[in-house]
């Protein structure tokens, strides 16, 4: 197996939605968890994720994982690889994005970095070295009030330089409205002087694609899955890759009892929770009681173990941002995202140990903590449930087949829970 891109994701749920653009762009892709085993079955793909849950680790060791995934798509071929990131960028000063694209930079050997969260599809531009969700600049959007990665600066160029050791510069929109050669002619301008890495702006579609040819140029990149897309374009029109790729998914139905986790603390997530309720069993967890045991752990495998038969439900442990700064100033920031975490992956493992083959997730922590139980070495990518969740099938488990859907907090329609299920056979 060749590999015609290599992607290193930071979470679960930002694998799952580059997977998901690589696919709909015509590349055989695959999304792992973890390195993979030397001995993991893959079948012949274009593209493999893998998916590290390193966004909020120490920074060193999320260095030190996101270089053993190097080397393995490396020793496949891999002549580019992607450091997948959150479009919004979620970070804070101490890392991680920034020490991660350092050590992946001197690795490769490449001069100076493109690094763009943007996705203008998902309303995630950059202008002037400024990220924008929607209209507004990310400082003053909802998100950024993420529990453990608040982002309070939308000047990246700012961000950025706060994490890394290299000096960081901007090629601004001027510059990638007149197309490769002057991005091009740009990037080695900065790299002259010493600058290590370059935040693009990006507005328009068609700027991913400038963006996906000059990174092309390079053996590191740094974004979202909007920079995937550019990168997977500039690899089907080059020729690399013959974009009739279909779904690697497998049409048979899995069946089985179905089930949903909810960790997210976005508003998105919480207006697709009171909507579930309308149609499914909805158990709302006490925050308190999971990060001061596991009683609420087990209270809610029991509640869901009396009502899978009937259909699908729902088990929620999230909780407004308020409700969430008040658990973190009486149990501190990491404990109870800890606390919580190992609550939701808990109840994942007890829902599989009692038939379910059919799990929504949302959020990213959450997604990890869950797949991480669960021992789920890879996923083959599906249909499309919304913008950037795509349903998976679960590859290389002992206990049968599974079905999967992952979701960042803030993707997805009013009534994902149950537009996902209806896609989940």
């Amino acid at each position: 197996m060749t590999l015609a891109l290599g992607c290193i994701a930071d979470d679960y749920t930002g694998a799952s939605d580059l997977a998901n653009t690589l696919t709909r762009a015509g590349l055989r892709t695959v999304q792992t968890i973890g390195v993979p085993a030397a001995d993991l079955a893959l079948p012949e793909v274009d593209a493999v994720v893998v998916s590290l849950k390193s966004r909020s680790i120490e920074a060193g060791l999320a260095v030190t994982r996101s270089r053993a995934a190097e080397k393995w798509l490396r020793g496949r071929g891999a002549a580019h690889i992607l450091f997948k990131i959150c479009s919004t960028f979620d970070s804070t000063d101490a890392g991680n994005i920034g020490p991660v694209m350092d050590a992946l930079r001197a690795d490769s050997g490449d001069p100076i970095v493109v690094v763009t969260p943007a996705f203008p599809e998902t309303g995630r531009t950059v202008y002037q070295g400024n990220l924008f969700v929607g209209s507004v600049p990310l400082n003053e959007s909802p998100l950024k009030d993420h529990p453990l990665n608040p982002m309070h600066d939308s000047n990246l160029v700012r961000v950025l330089a706060r994490q890394s050791g290299m000096k960081v510069g901007l090629v601004d929109l001027a510059t990638l409205s007149r197309g490769v050669e002057a991005v091009r002619a740009k990037l080695a301008d900065l790299a002259a002087k010493g600058i290590g890495a370059a935040i693009i702006d990006a507005v328009f579609d068609r700027d991913l694609e400038t963006i996906g040819r000059v990174a092309l140029d390079h053996r590191v990149s740094v974004g979202a899955s909007g920079i995937g897309l550019g990168l997977a374009r500039a690899l089907v029109a080059g020729g690399t890759v013959k974009a009739d790729a279909a779904s690697a998914l497998p049409d048979a139905a899995v069946g089985g009892p179905a089930a949903c986790l909810a960790g997210s603390c976005s508003q998105a997530t919480l207006q697709q929770i009171a909507n579930a309720e309308q149609v499914m069993p909805v158990l709302h967890l006490d925050p308190e009681r999971v990060v001061t045991g596991k009683d609420e752990a087990q209270r809610a495998l029991a509640w869901a173990k009396d009502r899978i038969g009937d259909g699908p439900i729902l088990i929620a442990s999230s909780a407004t941002p308020d409700e969430v700064a008040g658990l973190q100033s009486r149990h501190g920031r990491d404990a109870a995202g800890h606390a919580i975490e190992q609550a939701m992956a808990d109840i994942a493992e007890g829902l599989v140990q009692a038939g379910v083959r059919r799990l929504v997730v949302a959020g990213g922590e959450t997604s990890g903590a869950a797949v991480d139980r669960l021992r789920i070495p890879g996923f083959l990518v599906g249909a499309e449930i919304a913008a950037g969740v795509p349903v998976l099938r679960a590859v290389g488990m002992t206990s049968g087949d599974m079905l999967l859907a992952l979701k960042s907090g803030n993707f997805g329609g009013p009534e994902f829970f149950s537009d996902a299920l209806a896609l989940m056979r």
